[in-house]
């Protein structure tokens, strides 16, 4: 299976596609066209040419809805019926807009995978700070250390006119994620009968500058922060990982550490990088595929294709609803596609290529990144013989409230297995997301860890 080859080419835009190898800040001319001909954050501001995929005019307001009281957000669009079902029968009339992953989704589960496709809504928008932070980093930051690392980034969105592959996953990695937050979430990796059990996470995750005793004057290599224990089933709970996710990886690649309630030890945690296996996933995810991608990119090379225009997961507040049971989620081989929401949005297509010399069970990598928030929405995963493995899709949802994309859903199929990782439902929770918590760096230090946990 081909991906489509047909790129969307708009002026200077298409220029910037050719020029792979450059690892410099764009032209203060180039920079002016944000918030112009194109949106603030790089996206092309115009629809495409029938209309499908309409004008981006700022996104929802924050009143796009209501907000229950545990801070789950109404569907503003509950009302509208798909505009047709993609199924095994008819996958042939889309396939130009379809990527291998999907086409070899319905080819494993032609009886049961199915795509509605609703009415296309370009709901994102950023706080306006985020927006003056992405513009002045289009003309001040630029890759380090070979390309892992970043000089002059504030706060999201280091090259929103990227220059090449790179950069692209750059944007992917530090995109915004409204500071900080705290969530309660879930995830299942059901058996090929669709038995499983429940695993539940308490995350915490905050940006650098977000945090209470931030030194603008004199910021740390840390990006990020993230901490997360499991707090059932009893086998696995009072466990704790901890994560400082680094800027320049070459300088100071990723610290993390463990806390083992078992042994009521701190330990230092290398393998939750690359491809490390994940927690609590029956080997059926790597460390970094956690947030659909994360961490170093040196072990691959990268290439900007340019862009499509395909279905992906889009306004997924249906089944984020928190009137759902994760029994009415969780399925044999996938998750429900009832449930589900595609709609057509222009994608950059990125290729990672594993370097010669380097290891990684995944050779090759096909992301579909949005174009209007940065985030990959598809992943193809292909190993060492060049077959396709896993196919990675995001459902994601825009909190208007806080004006944040974010995943409502993240699925990691395994077609040679038949089986599935799916992470952060919430549905059955006490609460939704909370951005803005208020931490400190002593929050996320080894020695929290110990406090954190519990047996």
């Amino acid at each position: 299976m081909k991906t489509t080859k047909r790129l969307l080419q708009t002026g200077a835009l298409a220029l910037s596609l050719i020029a792979t190898g450059v690892m410099a800040a764009v032209s203060p001319d180039d920079a002016a066209k944000l918030g112009t001909t194109l949106t603030p954050v790089g996206a092309e501001r115009a629809g495409n040419a029938d209309g499908s995929i309409p004008e981006w005019t700022g996104g929802l307001p924050q009143n796009a809805g209501t907000i229950d009281a545990k801070g789950f957000l109404s569907d503003p669009f509950a009302n509208e019926q798909p505009l047709f079902t993609i199924t095994a029968q008819n996958v042939e009339q889309y396939r130009d807009k379809l990527t291998p992953g999907q086409l070899a989704m319905f080819k494993r589960y032609p009886d049961s995978y199915r795509m509605p496709v609703f009415p296309t809504h370009r709901s994102a928008g950023l706080p306006a700070a985020v927006l003056e932070a992405t513009k002045t980093n289009a003309t001040a930051t630029k890759l380090v250390e070979g390309g892992n690392g970043l000089e002059n980034f504030r706060t999201a969105n280091p090259f929103p006119i990227p220059n090449n592959g790179l950069e692209a996953i750059w944007n992917q990695i530090t995109r915004y994620r409204g500071g900080s937050v705290q969530r309660l979430v879930t995830q299942a990796a059901p058996q090929q009968n669709g038995s499983y059990s429940l695993v539940y996470f308490q995350d915490n995750f905050t940006f650098r500058d977000q945090l209470k005793d931030y030194d603008p004057n004199e910021p740390s290599n840390v990006l990020f922060y993230f901490k997360q224990q499991i707090t059932a089933p009893s086998r696995l709970a009072g466990s704790v990982l901890l994560v400082h996710e680094t800027l320049n990886q070459v300088k100071e690649p990723r610290l993390a550490w463990l806390y083992n309630s078992g042994q009521r030890r701190v330990r230092r945690a290398p393998q939750v990088s690359y491809d490390g296996p994940a927690m609590a996933t029956d080997g059926l995810r790597t460390s970094d595929n956690y947030d659909m991608y994360n961490g170093a990119p040196d072990r691959y090379d990268w290439k900007l294709n340019g862009k499509q225009e395909i279905y992906i997961p889009y306004n997924s507040y249906r089944l984020d609803s928190p009137q759902l049971k994760y029994d009415q989620i969780i399925k044999a081989g996938h998750i429900n596609q009832d449930l589900t929401r595609y709609e057509l949005h222009r994608v950059w297509h990125v290729t990672a290529t594993l370097k010669p010399g380097e290891r990684h069970i995944y050779a090759k990598r096909e992301f579909f990144i949005d174009e209007d928030t940065w985030q990959a929405a598809e992943i193809d995963h292909y190993d060492g013989h060049g077959i396709l493995w896993r196919v990675a899709e995001a459902h994601s949802q825009y909190y208007y409230d806080k004006q944040v994309p974010w995943y409502a859903v993240e699925t990691l199929y395994d077609l040679i297995a038949g089986r599935y990782v799916a992470l952060g439902m919430k549905n059955e929770e006490k609460q939704s997301y909370e951005f803005g918590f208020s931490a400190s760096a002593s929050d996320y230090t080894p020695a929290a860890l110990r406090q954190a946990g519990t047996r």
